[in-house]
């Protein structure tokens, strides 16, 4: 498996988590090769963290394409910070 991790800043956390929910996890809970993914928030709600767990490394590169990319479903507040793909090595 693998994983895609995303770091993002946060204007506005409450149109932050609304998008969020509306639309990012529905998206993205159907790309191919989904497995789990998980959103975090920093106490004081300026940044975030993701981890989006797929099957495979094309899917998940597939799926960190498509975050960058121009078509990126993204809250106006949210900037992205950065993206990587990772190897899961172990999962409980």
């Amino acid at each position: 498996m693998h994983a895609v991790v995303v770091r993002v800043n946060i204007g506005d956390s409450e149109t932050a988590e609304q998008g969020l929910r509306e639309q990012v996890v529905p998206r993205v809970s159907q790309a191919p090769g989904f497995v789990a993914g998980y959103w975090t928030r920093s106490d004081d709600g300026t940044n975030g963290l993701s981890m989006i767990v797929f099957n495979s490394e094309e899917d998940a590169r597939r799926a960190a394409e498509r975050i960058q990319g121009p078509d990126a479903m993204r809250p106006e507040t949210v900037t992205l910070e950065s993206v990587e793909v990772r190897e899961v090595l172990a999962n409980a």
